[in-house]
């Protein structure tokens, strides 16, 4: 059986934005006691303080682009590298990142939050921050859709995604999330 204090995994948390997957990450990486590793807030620490990285960043998010995969490997592989185990959380988004993942380290089970896209721009909307505008946010649903889709059948046929039903309370939520992780 599995305990909580040497459960050692690593997972990526994986679904459409405001489908919930940063709160999840945290909500699971403080239970399990794993690192979380947002390349969002990473991101927004890094244009906060005015990096060179914060820079071109933010000229890509302003945009509601996805920032370039060679910075975001450069990140993700810096934050992991001495690390057991972790949660990702807004990381791969692409096919590239996730084969460019699979050569730094090997991955555990990828949770897949799926929300309606019609669910999305309703909680988007209402999350009021400065980059939910409904154009935006549509151009990020439609990036999205584009780009990650194809990552959710390359983990599929690896056999180690697990789709949640993204739909509920928190709390059911992460019933959900916890009943795959300590299924074997």
């Amino acid at each position: 059986t599995l305990k909580f204090k040497n459960f050692i995994m690593k997972l990526i948390f994986l679904g459409p934005p405001g489908a919930g997957k940063g709160t999840q990450a945290e909500i699971i990486s403080k239970k399990l006691n794993l690192k979380k590793i947002s390349t969002g807030d990473i991101l927004r620490e890094e244009m906060e303080k005015g990096t060179e990285l914060g820079k071109i960043a933010k000229s890509y998010m302003e945009k509601g682009e996805l920032v370039p995969d060679e910075i975001m490997i450069k990140i993700i592989e810096n934050n992991i590298k001495n690390l057991n185990g972790f949660i990702l959380d807004g990381f791969p988004r692409t096919l590239n990142q996730a084969i460019e993942l699979e050569k730094i380290t090997k991955i555990d089970k990828v949770i897949y939050l799926n929300v309606s896209d019609e669910e999305i721009k309703n909680r988007l909307l209402n999350r009021g921050r400065l980059d939910d505008k409904p154009e935006v946010i549509e151009n990020r649903i439609k990036i999205y859709r584009e780009q990650t889709q194809p990552l959710i059948e390359f983990y599929k046929e690896k056999g180690i995604l697990y789709e949640i039903n993204g739909i509920g309370t928190i709390e059911e939520i992460t019933k959900r999330i916890e009943e795959v992780l300590y299924e074997r």
